[in-house]
C-alpha cells in the first residue's frame, strides 16, 4: 500500500476519529518509516481473501472480457424478464450497471412480503429500497456465480408467482420467455 505525501498528511490531519479501528490508516502507517511501532490493530480477513483470491482465478480462467460479455447477455436476459412482469427500472439503460439493478415495485404490490416469500419458498434473496426509496425499488445484483440463466430463471420465476400470489394478473411463463427471448438475441 503507498500513499503520497499530500494524502499521508490528509490521514494524519483527521479532525474527526475514525469509526473503525480495521481500517484505521493511521495505525497502517505507523508501522512505517524511522521509529515506527509495529502494534496489533487488526486480524487480517483471511476468510475474504481466500475468496477474493478464487474470484480471481475464476476470472482469469473465464477471461475478463468473456465475463463482461457473460454480465452484459445476462442483464439483458433479466431486464427482458423484468419488463414482461410489469416492473421497470429506475436508472435508464444507457446508464444502468449489469450488476447492480435498482427496479421498480409494482403498484399495488407489498414489496417485503415479496421478499420475504423469495427468501422462504426459493433461498433467494433480493435487496429492499434503502432511503428515500424504501419501499419502492427492489435491488437484484447480477454478480459473478449469479449471471448465469439458471439463476435469472429461477429470480424470474420465484417473482413471478410471487406476483401472480399479490393478485397481478400475469400468464405463468412469461418472464421466463422473455428473458430467453433475450437470451438468443444477445
Amino acid at each position: 500500500m503507498t500513499f503520497s505525501e499530500r494524502a499521508a498528511e490528509v490521514i494524519r490531519s483527521r479532525k474527526v476519529p475514525v469509526q473503525s479501528w480495521f481500517l484505521d490508516m493511521n495505525l497502517v502507517m505507523g508501522y512505517w518509516g524511522g521509529g515506527a511501532k509495529r502494534a496489533y490493530h487488526h486480524t487480517a480477513p483471511i476468510n475474504a481473501l481466500y475468496g477474493l483470491h478464487e474470484a480471481l482465478v475464476l476470472l482469469q480462467e473465464e477471461g475478463l472480457e468473456n465475463a463482461w460479455q457473460r454480465h452484459a447477455r445476462m442483464h439483458a436476459s433479466l431486464a427482458a424478464g423484468l419488463e414482461s412482469l410489469g416492473i421497470g427500472f429506475l436508472v435508464d439503460s444507457a446508464f444502468r450497471l449489469p450488476q447492480l439493478n435498482a427496479v421498480t415495485v409494482p403498484e399495488g404490490v407489498d414489496e417485503a412480503a415479496v421478499r420475504q416469500q423469495l427468501l422462504a419458498e426459493s433461498d433467494l434473496e433480493i435487496g429492499a429500497g434503502l432511503g428515500a426509496l424504501a419501499g419502492k425499488v427492489w435491488r437484484i445484483g447480477l454478480m459473478g456465480h449469479s449471471a448465469r440463466a439458471d439463476n435469472i430463471t429461477l429470480c424470474l420465476d420465484a417473482l413471478e408467482t410471487a406476483l401472480i400470489g399479490q393478485g397481478l394478473e400475469i400468464e405463468p411463463g412469461t418472464a421466463r420467455n422473455a428473458a430467453a427471448e433475450a437470451a438468443l438475441a444477445g
